[in-house]
């Protein structure tokens, strides 16, 4: 079955729906608008271990997609996140064929991955179209799991499009895929964050200047560089919004001008930025950050932040002129007391151009488009065979 608006898209994250909001949530969502109503858009989950003597798949409506994930009997010694090709998940693929057939769903839908770990659930599904994309470096990453890099090279063979996330990701990507992999670096909700413009102008007067960080706390952050931060800057709160994942809480940084808020919705993401000062990129340079491109820069900008960040090799390509960047403590501290005296007009006139190309509706028209012409290459190639 050719690609269309009609077919089901069968989506397989690594990362949750309900988790923070990422790129996949930004690109699914309007995937989703784009698509025929009657036509559902799955999210497709890691397995969870359950009190369950047997595999049960489960179900939720999100919105604009329904998410579903596999309970596995929880064993001694589990992994809390076990993924994809866990034992008790081998016939994910297959329970999901079943599901998807007892709801009156079309035959070969679109199996669209951001991880190469659901491949073989992904490919049961007999998808009329396969496409990946490749949003992080996931093997390079802690607790990458066994077989990853394996399944990659398969995935980047077997699928009909690739999308990469970032530059060095793309350069990555095309030594083992030369032809029919197109670069998306992420983009930003501009509208969305610029709420945090309003907000802040409204705000009363703060007593201590703020530095803030929002993300995921893991062990992409210079945590060494976060604590000399503080204390560079005692007069100064360090705020670090996000939840910690992969790392021990005791493994971060104490101080009393240190701040931990946890996990925030994404809709409240405007509220807490109007309390930033500046906002931070402060990740390590090490292997998990080689071929990041994080989307925070643009959301920084759309919130009317100067950003101050370590040199990652995506970031100065993208934002030199526009963001800092400070590789130590110190470094980082005087940045931050010049960035909060920037003007923001300038900043915007900086970064506006930029901002403007990496829209996420935009983003996600061009790889809709670029999804739907594979999908006639596809069906040509199969007719004139």
């Amino acid at each position: 079955m050719p690609y269309s608006a009609a077919s089901d898209l069968v989506v397989f994250s690594h990362l949750r729906w309900v988790w923070v909001w990422q790129r996949p949530q930004h690109l699914v969502t309007p995937f989703a608008k784009m698509k025929d109503p009657s036509a559902p858009t799955w999210f497709v989950e890691e397995p969870v271990p359950a009190v369950v003597d047997e595999p049960v798949l489960c179900q939720q409506d999100c919105g604009p997609v329904t998410r579903v994930w596999l309970e596995i009997p929880r064993r001694a010694g589990q992994p809390a996140a076990p993924g994809f090709g866990a034992p008790g998940s081998e016939n994910y693929g297959t329970l999901l064929q079943e599901h998807f057939r007892k709801l009156g769903g079309p035959a070969g839908p679109t199996a669209f991955l951001f991880t190469p770990m659901a491949i073989a659930a992904a490919v049961a599904l007999d998808p009329s179209l396969l496409c990946y994309d490749v949003m992080d470096d996931l093997a390079s990453f802690a607790q990458a799991p066994e077989g990853l890099r394996l399944r990659q090279r398969r995935l980047l063979t077997e699928a009909d499009v690739v999308f990469a996330g970032g530059r060095s990701l793309h350069r990555s990507v095309v030594e083992h895929r030369k032809q029919g992999c197109h670069l998306f670096p992420s983009g930003g909700d501009g509208a969305h964050y610029a709420r945090s413009r309003k907000l802040r102008a409204a705000d009363k007067p703060r007593t201590s200047k703020v530095a803030g960080y929002v993300g995921v706390i893991d062990e992409r952050l210079d945590l060494d560089l976060l604590a000399g931060l503080a204390d560079a800057l005692p007069e100064w709160v360090v705020r670090v919004v996000g939840p910690v994942a992969k790392i021990g809480p005791a493994s971060l940084p104490q101080a009393p001008n240190i701040e931990y808020p946890g996990m925030v919705d994404y809709a409240a993401l405007p509220a807490v930025m109007a309390g930033f000062d500046v906002a931070l990129m402060p990740s390590a340079l090490n292997e998990a950050t080689r071929s990041i491109s994080p989307p925070k820069t643009l959301e920084y900008l759309a919130a009317g932040l100067p950003v101050v960040s370590t040199p990652v090799a995506d970031v100065v390509a993208d934002y030199t002129g526009i963001v800092r960047f400070a590789e130590d403590a110190a470094a980082f501290a005087r940045a931050c007391t010049e960035a909060a005296g920037d003007s923001l007009q300038d900043q915007d006139r900086r970064s506006a151009a930029l901002r403007a190309r990496h829209d996420w509706d935009a983003i996600a028209n061009s790889m809709h488009s670029l999804m739907r012409r594979a999908a006639g290459a596809a069906e040509n190639k199969e007719e004139t065979a």
